[in-house]
């Protein structure tokens, strides 16, 4: 993963939920600050996506091609809690 990229993109994204709780402070018209709290969700979704793409092509492909079919098991476990979760949201 690449950390540095990473790092930025979430503090960039705090930096727009400061401003949201900005507009929300000021009464800004709430369709405007609605439609901010979707580009900071969208954001963190783009973040959340990267982060597993890094997460499936290093931890899971060595667990995958690995001799112990526990750990296969328990990374292929992860990855579907991870689904189920983003489902419940």
């Amino acid at each position: 993963m690449n950390s540095e990229k990473t790092v930025m993109r979430l503090k960039t994204i705090e930096g727009h939920i400061k401003g949201v709780t900005r507009m929300v402070e000021n009464g800004e018209y709430c369709i405007d600050v609605i439609r901010q709290i979707q580009a900071v969700q969208a954001a963190l979704n783009k973040v959340s996506s990267n982060i597993l793409n890094d997460h499936l092509n290093s931890c899971v492909i060595t667990a995958v091609q690995g001799e112990d079919p526990k750990e296969r098991e328990r990374v292929l476990k992860e990855i579907a809690e991870i689904y189920e979760q983003a489902a419940k949201v």
